[in-house]
């Protein structure tokens, strides 16, 4: 049974984020603690204002703090604020000045036209009328009402002037607007700015009254365009604290040199680098914490940036806890062997093996990343019990048997490879011992040789045998569809493949026909063939269940079709989907076939039983004559809904030739993109192309033209 079926409970209670988070948070608590007994930090009886009695150096690299949040505090007070200018605010009120004069003009021409109008006798309005009807204008649907900013004296201004008038008066503060407007204008120069365009305005011809109102309006429309942004201030402090370099005490550099008083920087270096007597138990594993942040943050954004499923996201989560988790436990038991005095014993450890599982059930780099993180993990394990130092050579050993076990693993779809890359691994193992035990010119006796040779050889052995006995296991409980799963999978004795060859060989021989076009195609794209031609194999084990319904089975027999209903007809080739996902769900085939088989259809319209229908009755829905779905979720599952389309077609084609299947071809993917089946999926117009392409050469290799050799009649 998958793991999810045991999970799936809390993480529906927590929700995948916080699901995924709490693993990372239990795996470095798990990684901490297996690496706790192998920190055992060197401290020293300092005291403030003492004489230091020996040289001290950091034994690792970490980052002053406190230096660096003071260097990020100066460095936002450096940025300063920022003002954006707001180009818009100028045709903004200018807009709104030209408003007010258009209103005052259609008023004083509506009034013009009233008292020319002799007939009706109408009274010219008054002046109190008149600046009623302006301040109504004004007031109307607008955000901004001028009305109660301005006083009823300057609208008057305004409405006694004449046309000319106010077309000068209009003119003069448009410009002076512009003018000063078209200047950054920040909040503390608004009053300096209005005395200006005051003054300004105030010089040219106007009447007095006119000349009051084209001040004031001039006055109204200066406002501030050049505004303080909080949110680019802010912006610019964090881009300003970002920037700046952490403050960092180097490993190896000297915190106090023998006889050297020891102030107030030098102590809280030492206090920060645990190396106080005193402060023995507040921080005497931050070296660590540091370590296992840095392992954890890394996984952590490895997995934020992969693109994939949730679903599956989480499942490689979980099999690299377990599998990392493994090796830790490995590692630890093989760190005891120290206690039987046999000389080094930690090569036994079989490094290869997480990289190994990771490379079969996920990828090589996300094996390589984790065969990096093991050999740092090993550098603090086997250290030799020296307080602050790590392991280098050890580090060295577990990343080259990595590396050596992903790089011989070419061929994942045998499991034999499995123990001849445990070989080669031995190999490697032994020839970077030997590398390590030359460069340091040591000097060993035989028997010390010997053991080295054993242990190396012991470790890409053991490497392959647990990896051989954990891939089921692992396979079975993430649901892994590997590589090795889908070569059972396509072995023909598999009682569902030996159904369809019995009970319905048409479709047998069309799947597998299908098959070498998806696997072609896909393996173009860089897509999965593999798994596009084991998908095709059981794509239509729906029709077993009414074989003789489908053209391919119907061998020297009449269609039944031709004595059914469109409806009934459309039923029973719509159901051979839906039946054939639920046949493999029932055989607990993986849940990517299962996909295939319910999705290699999409919602395609099936035309034949439509237009069928439709001569008996125009006003069938068309809905109820397409497939159910859903549409091709995945590139593998689009390529073999277009291959089946494909294959059948051109076995349908009387003398078909490379001019007529690349015309079938492009109208077949045509008519998918414009019926949108292809929607859901990740595929490109070019890799379309490209699928297009090798369909042509993969169906012209298949339907090559033949030589018509002589029958008996022309026989001379």
């Amino acid at each position: 049974m998958k793991i999810q079926t045991g999970l799936n409970r809390i993480q529906a209670f927590l929700g995948t984020k916080v699901f995924n988070t709490l693993i990372f948070i239990l795996l470095a608590l798990l990684l901490f603690g297996v690496l706790y007994q192998n920190i055992k930090p060197q401290t020293y009886n300092m005291e403030l204002f003492s004489v230091a009695d020996k040289t001290v150096r950091s034994p690792k690299t970490i980052e002053d703090q406190a230096k660096t949040d003071e260097e990020k505090q100066k460095a936002a007070l450096e940025a300063g604020q920022v003002y954006t200018y707001n180009k818009d605010m100028v045709y903004n009120r200018v807009s709104l000045i030209n408003s007010i004069f258009d209103f005052v003009v259609d008023i004083n021409q509506n009034n013009s036209a009233v008292s020319n109008n002799t007939d009706q006798k109408k009274k010219s309005p008054t002046m109190s009328e008149k600046l009623s009807r302006l301040k109504t204008s004004l007031s109307a649907n607008v955000n901004e009402n001028v009305t109660k900013s301005l006083p009823d004296d300057i609208f008057e201004g305004l409405l006694e002037a004449d046309n000319n008038e106010l077309e000068q008066a209009r003119n003069i503060v448009i410009n002076q607007i512009e003018f000063f407007m078209n200047d950054k204008i920040r909040e503390n120069k608004v009053l300096q700015v209005k005395e200006m365009i005051s003054d300004k305005i105030d010089h040219y011809n106007l009447n007095g009254s006119l000349r009051r109102s084209a001040v004031e309006l001039g006055k109204y429309a200066i406002v501030p365009n050049d505004l303080y942004d909080a949110d680019l201030t802010a912006e610019r402090k964090k881009e300003a604290m970002d920037n700046v370099e952490p403050i960092k005490i180097l490993q190896g550099q000297v915190i106090v040199q023998e006889g050297q008083l020891i102030d107030r920087e030098t102590y809280r270096q030492l206090e920060l680098l645990g190396l106080l007597t005193s402060h023995q138990s507040i921080k005497p594993f931050v070296g660590l914490a540091v370590f296992v942040l840095l392992i954890i943050g890394g996984l952590y954004i490895y997995f934020a940036k992969m693109r994939m499923p949730e679903e599956k996201k989480q499942n490689e989560l979980l099999m690299l806890s377990f599998i990392f988790i493994i090796s830790l436990i490995l590692m630890k038991i093989v760190s005891l062997t120290d206690d039987l005095n046999l000389p080094e014993a930690a090569y036994i450890f079989p490094a290869a093996l997480a990289p190994m599982l990771l490379r079969f059930l996920v990828n090589e780099r996300f094996a390589f990343i984790v065969t990096i993180f093991l050999a740092a993990c090993g550098s603090i394990v086997f250290h030799d019990e020296m307080a602050g130092t790590i392991n280098v050579e050890m580090a060295l050993y577990i990343l080259f048997s990595g590396t050596a076990g992903i790089l011989f693993l070419t061929n994942q779809k045998l499991r034999s490879n499995i123990l001849q890359s445990g070989i080669f691994i031995s190999c490697a193992n032994v020839l970077v011992i030997f590398f390590l035990i030359l460069i340091g010119n040591g000097q060993y006796n035989k028997m010390e040789y010997v053991y080295y040779i054993i242990f190396a050889f012991g470790s890409g052995i053991l490497s392959s045998i647990l990896t051989m006995g954990l891939l089921p296991f692992f396979e079975a409980l993430f649901g892994i569809l590997s590589t090795m799963r889908l070569i059972e999978l396509s072995n023909p004795n598999h009682p569902l493949l030996k159904r369809i060859l019995t009970e319905a060989p048409g479709t047998y021989h069309h799947s597998l026909m299908v098959g070498n076009l998806a696997e072609a195609a896909c393996e173009a794209i860089g897509a999965n063939g593999l798994l596009a031609r084991v998908g095709c194999y059981y794509h239509d084990i729906g029709k077993t269940k009414r074989p003789h319904f489908f053209i391919e089975n119907q061998l020297n027999i009449e269609n039944p079709h031709d004595h059914l209903d469109p409806e009934t007809s459309k039923e029973i080739i719509i159901a051979h989907a839906v039946d054939g996902a639920e046949m493999l769900r029932e055989h607990r085939l993986p849940k990517e076939l299962e996909d295939i088989a319910e999705q290699h259809h999409g919602t395609t319209l099936l035309k034949y039983f439509f237009y069928k229908a439709k001569e008996k009755d125009p006003h069938v829905d068309e809905e109820s004559f397409r497939y159910p779905g859903p549409k091709p979720q995945t590139k593998e599952t689009a390529v073999i809904s277009i291959a089946d389309s494909v294959e059948a077609a051109v076995r349908s084609m009387p003398k078909p030739n490379a001019d007529k299947i690349k015309r079938l071809v492009n109208n077949i993917v045509q008519d998918r993109l414009e019926d949108g089946q292809l929607n859901e999926c990740d595929i490109t117009l070019k890799e379309l192309e490209v699928i297009k392409k090798t369909f042509c050469e993969t169906l012209n290799g298949i339907f090559h033209s033949r030589i018509e050799y002589p029958n008996e009649k022309n026989k001379g």
